[in-house]
């Protein structure tokens, strides 16, 4: 018989490690192959480890709450052997027959004591299972049991994720603010770098954790790249009217809806291939010159904060692969369902400011890229057309780009040059294409 070890598998180029949540599967269950055995979190997404291959786990080698670096075993699985277990006895049963000496050796007999205690919250008085960091967020910020369990959750089997604990502290930090007699929490928020003028009726308002990380994000983004800002019009009225005469007719061949983003993401990876020296980073005093072209779609939740999922090949794939891509991720970044690799190795990015009426913006770079394209509001707006007849006023479909790139190893020549043939593609739009 052959055992299979089961690693944590790589979850991106900046995640390292990551946290036990709990186990699926408890010793002696019969596993299938891509049937979830664990679940486990990182810092930004929670996640489930599938199984390579059919057999029965044998063996645990962490329990919940524990930290398991990427390429280290969580699990041993016996494969090529049909073994049915029913019962807690019959587990020990097939357990027994597969150990290389008589009896239960010590680590399996320890898989099966944490199999009975790994669904056991850290509070006594529940059997619903929270994660670690939900668990040490409820112990820092001093949330009692009977509060926790009445938070609604939004993940699997109604499990209380990161966002929902947040949400709730946030609404409870509002309600003793405006209620401080209901509230026994004291509140407290870090004494301010500098003076802040405020008064009894101002309301202060702490940070989310994922605000918190974007803050710091940022700011390293402006303390490291030289940003410098180039802007450019383009009339889209081609894609503007090519999109309303082939949109219900995409959706019915495809059950996808196409927007503007995955016609702007195709156009944005075919100027990369043009202009490769965009598509880099920096390592010190080297550049990084990027062969594949992974395109980050700045995500804006509903919470407000944003996420940044990653297209990859985003220039290897057809308007149809695009459009499938851009909406498959868009979806499961709002439902909070995207993978730790989702939002990892992007080397070029793209963001919406139009979404929310904005004509143009100056955004800030995604670290350790060298550019970002903010695309604006398309706007109905007069504009002269030239004709060989002569000039005249029509009603035209414009936008602005505006490009921040990072001036350390972009020249203004490049950053603008790049954004021009973004303009003639968009421009130069066929009208007649076929989908």
């Amino acid at each position: 018989m052959a055992k299979f070890e089961l690693k944590l598998p790589k979850m991106g180029e900046s995640v390292a490690e990551a946290t036990i949540n709990s186990w699926l599967k408890n010793i002696g269950d019969r596993i299938e192959i891509d049937d979830a055995v664990v679940e486990i979190s990182t810092d930004k997404v929670d996640s489930d480890v599938p199984s390579e291959v059919s057999g029965i786990l044998v063996e645990k080698k962490f329990k919940a709450d524990q930290v398991v670096e990427v390429g280290q075993t969580i699990a041993i699985i016996e494969t090529e052997e049909e073994v049915q277990a029913t019962t807690p006895e019959d587990n020990i049963k097939i357990i027994e027959q597969i150990a290389p000496n008589p009896g239960i050796s010590a680590d399996i007999q320890n898989g099966i004591d944490a199999a009975k205690t790994i669904t056991t919250p850290i509070f006594s008085n529940t059997t619903r299972f929270y994660s670690p960091l939900v668990k040490n967020i409820a112990k820092k910020e001093r949330i009692l049991q009977t509060e926790l369990d009445q938070i609604q959750g939004s993940g699997k089997g109604g499990r209380v994720t990161k966002n929902d604990i947040f949400a709730y502290i946030e609404n409870r930090s509002q309600t003793s603010i405006s209620n401080p007699a209901q509230s026994s929490q004291p509140i407290s928020s870090p004494a301010p770098k500098s003076p802040t003028v405020r008064d009894d009726s101002d309301e202060i308002i702490e940070m989310t954790r994922m605000g918190k990380l974007i803050s710091k994000h940022m700011l390293n983004s402006v303390q490291t790249s030289a940003h410098v800002q180039s802007f450019i019009e383009v009339d889209v009225t081609k894609i503007w009217n090519w999109r309303e005469k082939i949109k219900a007719k995409f959706q019915d061949n495809t059950g996808e809806k196409i927007t503007f983003t995955p016609i702007f993401m195709e156009v944005v990876a075919k100027a990369l291939t043009i202009h490769p020296m965009l598509n880099i980073s920096v390592d010190g005093d080297h550049i990084v010159k990027h062969q594949s072209i992974n395109l980050g779609m700045a995500t804006a939740l509903a919470d407000g904060n944003l996420i940044v999922p990653v297209i990859k090949n985003a220039d290897q794939l057809n308007l149809m692969g695009m459009t499938k891509r851009v909406n498959d991720l868009a979806v499961r970044a709002r439902n909070n369902q995207l993978n730790p690799d989702d939002i990892q190795g992007g080397t070029y990015t793209v963001t919406n400011v139009g979404g929310f009426g904005s004509i143009m913006g100056t955004p800030i770079i995604n670290q350790p890229q060298v550019g970002i394209l903010a695309l604006g509001a398309i706007r109905k707006v007069p504009a002269v057309i030239e004709t060989s007849e002569g000039d005249f006023i029509g009603i035209r479909q414009k936008m602005f780009l505006s490009h921040s790139y990072d001036h350390r190893v972009v020249n203004g020549a490049l950053g603008g040059q790049f954004l021009k043939t973004v303009k003639e593609l968009l421009e130069s739009w066929d009208e007649n294409r076929q989908v």
